[in-house]
C-alpha cells in the first residue's frame, strides 16, 4: 500500500494499480483505522508493480498500469487534482477532476422504495462508463475500538475519497470494492426458497390454515415472515405507539413456543418484524429486566430508550429481549426501521448500527449470519437481505424493479427483497400479479407481501383459475431452482458476483447491454428478460425487447434456440401468460430439483434434474452443504460436465464431504430440444459419463399454428399468414427470411407478425 505522496495537509495511496485513496485533512491528521464503510486497505491487487512517480509543480505525478495522477501541492481543486484512467476507454479521456461530476455515471440503489410508483432517482455506484467511479467515505465514522460503538467522527473539512479506475472492468472495480469494504456473507439456503409476507393479523390457528391450503395446493415456502401483529400493539398511548413490541398478543398467539415448532416442523423458518425506535416500554414481559441491566428502577416505569450508540443497550438487549425470542425459536429479525438517519452521536445512522449488531450477534452465536433490512449506504452488501420497502401496485413499479435490482449490483448490493405483487393502493390486475410473480421467480429473493387490505392478499386462490395455476406454477419452479441458486449464491460470497447482474457487467463495450434496462443475468449461464408490460389486444401476448450477447441461446421454457452471432442480436420476445423470457447460453447444464420433491422448506434432492443446452462445451459444478455455522460449514461439489462433441454429460465424482447428500442420490439427465425421457445415472466416488441424443428439428410449423389458432384476430388473415407459412417453410420454401418479409404484407397485426417472425427466425 505505498504512499505516493504525502505533504501538511495531502495523502495520496496507491491501494492497487486502479485504486487511488486521496485524503486531505486541516490539520494532516491522516486516517489509518477502519471505517464503518471501509475494512481493509492492505489489498491484494496492491502487490503488483511499483508505481512510477516524479515531481509536477508543487506536487506529484503517478503513473500506474491503470491510471496517470496529478497533483499540484495544493488544496484539492478541478485543475490541481486529477486522474485519468489509462487505456483510452472515452474520446473524452476518462479523466476525474476532483469535485466535478463523473462522466457517465451508472446508478446504484437507495435506502427504500416505500410509497414509490415506478422509478425513482437511485444514490451514485462505483462504476460509470468513463471509465472510473469515486467512493466518498469522508462522512464515515472511524472504528477506535473492538465495538461497533467504538466509532470516531471525522474531522470537520476532511476529505476522504477512492477513486476506482478500472476503465470499463467493471467486475475488478467490485472485486477491489469488496476487498476494501468486506465480503458479501454467505447466505443459508432458505433464503433462496420462497418467503411468505403479509401485514395481517394472523392468529396461529389462521396461520396453520393457510400453510395447509399451501400444502394442499403444492404451493412451498421456506420462510414465513410474521408482521407487526405477532405482538401487543393496541396499547396505552402514554406508552408508546405499539409499532415497536416484543410481547406477544396472546389472543392471537397463546402458546407462541407451540406456534413457531409448528412452523419449524412444516419445514419453515421464521422472521418476525422489529420496528425498534421506541425501545422497551413498561408494558413489555422483558421489561423489568431490561430495566434493571440499564439501570432503572422497573417500578418507575421510565422506558428503556432505545439508544444505537450504547453498548450497554445491546448487551441487554440481546440478553433480554431478542435473546429469550430466539431460544423460543425465532431465527431470525425483519429490522423494519423507518425514523430516519439520526442518533445521540453525531454521523452515526441507527440503521446501520443495527444491521451491523444483530449480525455480529449471530456470528457470535454461532449461527450463520442473516437479517432482513433496509440499505445504509455503501458497505451494506456485509448485511443482507435487504427490505426494499412498500411499493404501489402498478404496472410502472413492476417494470422499474428488474433495473433497480440490477443497478445495485453497481454498489455490490445483490441481495434485494421486494414486496412480490406490490404493497399497497393500485388495483386488482390479475395479468399484472402473475406477471409479478414470475419476476420473482427470478429475484434475489422471492417474498409474496401485501397490506392488511382484506382485498390484497397475494394467496393465488385469489385471482381465478388460470391466475392460480400460473402463480402455483412459478412458485413452484422457484423451489426448483435451488440448486442452481445454492451454487450461485456460494458464487457470490466468494467472488461479490451478485446474482442478478446488469448485461454490461459482461459485455461494457456495447451499447445495446446498457440500451435494455429491464434485462439481466441471473447467476453464471441464464439472461432474464422479465414481462413488465401488459399483454397486446387481440394476440394475447406481451412484447419485450432485450439484447441477446453472442453466441446461441435457449428459451428455457419451450428450448427454441436464437443464433445471436459474433455480435449479438436484439429480438423482440412475444409471450402469453405462461411464458417469461429466460435464456441459457449454449453449454450451460442446469440442475433443478426434481418435480415431484417440491415442497416446504429447502432439503437437498434425491434427484436431480439436470438440462444440457447444447451446441458448446460447458460445466457446472454442484455446491451443497449442510447449511451450518461457516466455522463448522460441510460441503459436498458434484462436478457437471458437457462435452458437446460427443454429446457425452460427465457426472461426478462427488468432491468433499459426500455425507451431506441425501442417501441414494439420483441425477436424471436430459439434453433440450431431445427425446424428454431423463437417463437416471447414481454417481459415487467414481465419475459415470452419459452419452445423449442430440435434439431433432424444431416443430416451427406446429408452433406457428398454435400461436395463429390462440390469436383472436380474423380467420382470413390468419388464413393467408399459414399458407405463407406452409408455402416458405416447406421443402423448396424461401426460408425464414422471406418467411418473416411475406408476413409483413399480410393483413395480420403487427405484434402477430412479429411473434411468428421470432419464432421462424429463432433457429
Amino acid at each position: 500500500m505505498p504512499i505516493v505522496h504525502e505533504n501538511d495537509r495531502c495523502r495520496l495511496t496507491t491501494l492497487t494499480p486502479h485504486l487511488l485513496r486521496v485524503e486531505w485533512s486541516p490539520t494532516g491528521t491522516f486516517t489509518d483505522a477502519p471505517t464503518q464503510v471501509v475494512l481493509d486497505r492492505d489489498l491484494p491487487g496492491g502487490l503488483g508493480l511499483a508505481p512510477q512517480v516524479e515531481p509536477w509543480r508543487e506536487g506529484v505525478r503517478v503513473v500506474t498500469d491503470g491510471f496517470e495522477l496529478r497533483y499540484d501541492g495544493g488544496p484539492p481543486s478541478p485543475h490541481g487534482l486529477s486522474v485519468q484512467v489509462r487505456g483510452g476507454v472515452t474520446s473524452y479521456h476518462s479523466t476525474w477532476r476532483f469535485g466535478e461530476p463523473v462522466e457517465d455515471p451508472l446508478p446504484g440503489t437507495t435506502r427504500t422504495l416505500d410509497g414509490i410508483d415506478g422509478r425513482t432517482p437511485l444514490e451514485p455506484s462505483i462504476l460509470s462508463r468513463g471509465g472510473y467511479g469515486v467512493l466518498d467515505d469522508s462522512a464515515s465514522l472511524v472504528r477506535t475500538g473492538p465495538e461497533l460503538t467504538d466509532l470516531a467522527p471525522r474531522e470537520s473539512g476532511a476529505i476522504d475519497l477512492y477513486v476506482f479506475a478500472h476503465g470499463l472492468d467493471y467486475r475488478a472495480a467490485l472485486r477491489d470494492f469488496h476487498a476494501l469494504t468486506g465480503p458479501v456473507p454467505r447466505v443459508p439456503r432458505f433464503v433462496l426458497g420462497n418467503w411468505w409476507s403479509r401485514y395481517h393479523p394472523y392468529s396461529a390457528q389462521e396461520y396453520a390454515a393457510l400453510l395447509d391450503r399451501f400444502a394442499a395446493d403444492r404451493v412451498p415456502f421456506s420462510v414465513a415472515v410474521i408482521d407487526m401483529d405477532w405482538h401487543l400493539v393496541d396499547i396505552d398511548p402514554a406508552l408508546g405507539s405499539g409499532w415497536t413490541g416484543y410481547t406477544w398478543n396472546r389472543d392471537l398467539f397463546p402458546d407462541p413456543t407451540a406456534f413457531l415448532a409448528d412452523l419449524h416442523e412444516r419445514g419453515l423458518v421464521v422472521t418476525l418484524n422489529d420496528h425498534p425506535a421506541d425501545g422497551v416500554r413498561a408494558h413489555e414481559e422483558a421489561y423489568p429486566r431490561m430495566a434493571r441491566a440499564m439501570g432503572i428502577d422497573p417500578a418507575s416505569g421510565d422506558p428503556v430508550e432505545f439508544d444505537p450508540a450504547s453498548p450497554d443497550f445491546w448487551r441487554a438487549f440481546f440478553e433480554h429481549v431478542a435473546g429469550p425470542l430466539t431460544e423460543q425459536g425465532v431465527d431470525f429479525w425483519w429490522i423494519d426501521w423507518q425514523q430516519g438517519t439520526h442518533s445521540a452521536v453525531p454521523g452515526l445512522d441507527p440503521l446501520w448500527i443495527l444491521n451491523e449488531r444483530h449480525l455480529a450477534q449471530q456470528r457470535a452465536d454461532g449461527r450463520r449470519p442473516l437479517i432482513f433490512s433496509r440499505y445504509a449506504g455503501p458497505g451494506s452488501h456485509r448485511t443482507p437481505i435487504g427490505f426494499s420497502g412498500d411499493t404501489v401496485i402498478s404496472w410502472a413499479s413492476l417494470a422499474f424493479q428488474p433495473e433497480f435490482t440490477a443497478s445495485a449490483a453497481n454498489i455490490g448490493y445483490g441481495w434485494w427483497s421486494h414486496d412480490i405483487g406490490g404493497h399497497w393502493h393500485g388495483a386488482k390486475d390479475v395479468e399484472l400479479a402473475v406477471r409479478w410473480v414470475q419476476l420473482g421467480v427470478w429475484s434475489p429473493v422471492n417474498r409474496l407481501h401485501a397490506s392488511a387490505s382484506p382485498f390484497q392478499g397475494k394467496e393465488p386462490w385469489r385471482f381465478g383459475p388460470e391466475g392460480e395455476r400460473l402463480m402455483g406454477e412459478a412458485l413452484r419452479l422457484r423451489h426448483r431452482l435451488l440448486p442452481y441458486l445454492a451454487t450461485m449464491a456460494e458464487r457470490t460470497a466468494t467472488d461479490g458476483i451478485s446474482l442478478v447482474e446488469p448485461v454490461y457487467h459482461r459485455h461494457p463495450g456495447r451499447d445495446e447491454a446498457y440500451a435494455h434496462r429491464t434485462s439481466f443475468f441471473f447467476g453464471a449461464d441464464l439472461l432474464c428478460a422479465p414481462v413488465v408490460t401488459p399483454r397486446l389486444a387481440g394476440v394475447g401476448l406481451a412484447a419485450t425487447t432485450l439484447w441477446l450477447p453472442p453466441g446461441d441461446w435457449f428459451d428455457v421454457q419451450t428450448h427454441r434456440r436464437y443464433a445471436a452471432g459474433e455480435h449479438g442480436r436484439t429480438i423482440t420476445a412475444y409471450r402469453d401468460l405462461s411464458h417469461t423470457p429466460v435464456f441459457a447460453r449454449a453449454g450451460t447444464v442446469l440442475p433443478l430439483t426434481a418435480a415431484d420433491e417440491v415442497g416446504n422448506g429447502v432439503a437437498l434432492p434425491r434427484t436431480v434434474e439436470v438440462t444440457v443446452f447444447p451446441g458448446a462445451d460447458g460445466e457446472h459444478v454442484l455446491i451443497e452443504d449442510d447449511d451450518g455455522p461457516e466455522e463448522t460449514r460441510h460441503v459436498a461439489r458434484t462436478p457437471l460436465r458437457w462435452d458437446d462433441a460427443a454429446s457425452r454429460l460427465v457426472v461426478g465424482p462427488v468432491e468433499g464431504e459426500a455425507t451431506v447428500l441425501p442417501e441414494g442420490r439420483a441425477f436424471a439427465v436430459r439434453v433440450a430440444g431431445a427425446d424428454p425421457e431423463p437417463v437416471l445415472v447414481r454417481p459415487g466416488s467414481e465419475a459415470v459419463a452419459v452419452d445423449l441424443p442430440r435434439p431433432g428439428a424444431p416443430d416451427v410449423l406446429g408452433e406457428c399454428f398454435a400461436l395463429l389458432d390462440a390469436a383472436e384476430v380474423g380467420h382470413h388473415a390468419k388464413e393467408r399468414a399459414w399458407a405463407v407459412l406452409q408455402r416458405g417453410l416447406g421443402e423448396g420454401g424461401g426460408g425464414p427470411a422471406r418467411v418473416a418479409d411475406e408476413l409483413r404484407s399480410t393483413d395480420l397485426d403487427d405484434a402477430l407478425v412479429g411473434a411468428l417472425t421470432e419464432i421462424v427466425t429463432a433457429s
